[in-house]
């Protein structure tokens, strides 16, 4: 903002403004946890324990397309970027266009591509880049407090996208959410993260079939 425009601004927005440049990501993700808290799963991004063992499972030099619901301020992004082949795409969907916009302004890696949209439409957003099957979607969604019919259809729409021998990664905070994912996934590993605010549940749900 040019010096003219910071001295019009009104003082409210200014105070929020420098609240927002202080905290950083953290300041954008506790914005979009205020706004839409029913799809963000924690006020507080997942530890560096829970990420490095949601991602350990997964065949990196087999990964083409790894999707991710509700990507938040980028927590997973880099730990995947990281770890994708140079010719993999990390394709992240969120509801929240705070969230989308802060993520297209702070990763700059060719491999990512960040769309403003539903989860419950994987199958024509993941089309509409390319492919017709994603190796792994991972999501931290709160699939127990979704809106009704919202949980089931990811779930669902996730079996579908995903290649036979992929898997969905879910990492969540209450134990029932794995029953929206036992219908589809008939394998399914599992375990705790006590390293992380609060504590959480993590399942690798394989599709070993088409």
């Amino acid at each position: 903002m040019t010096s003219t425009e910071l001295a019009r601004e009104p003082l409210q927005q200014r105070i929020k403004r420098k609240i927002k440049q202080t905290l950083g990501p953290w300041g954008i993700f506790v914005e979009g946890f205020i706004r839409n808290p029913v799809m963000v799963g924690s006020i507080v991004p997942s530890s560096r324990f829970t990420i490095r063992r949601m991602l350990e499972k997964v065949d990196w030099e087999n990964t083409k397309l790894f999707v991710e619901y509700g990507p938040g301020v980028g927590t997973f992004c880099q730990p995947v970027l990281d770890r994708l082949p140079r010719d993999g795409m990390l394709l992240v969907i969120d509801t929240n266009p705070l969230f989308i916009d802060y993520l297209r302004r702070t990763i700059t890696d060719s491999r990512f591509v960040a769309v403003n949209g539903s989860a419950a439409d994987v199958e024509e957003i993941v089309r509409a880049h390319g492919h017709e099957k994603a190796d792994y979607v991972l999501s931290g969604l709160p699939f127990s407090t979704l809106p009704k019919g919202v949980a089931p259809a990811i779930a669902a729409a996730t079996y579908r996208v995903i290649r036979k021998g992929g898997a969905f990664l879910v990492y969540q905070f209450r134990p029932k959410a794995k029953t929206f994912m036992t219908p589809h996934f008939k394998r399914i590993d599992d375990a705790i993260e006590p390293i992380n605010v609060p504590p959480c549940f993590m399942w690798w749900c394989w599709k070993d079939e088409d």
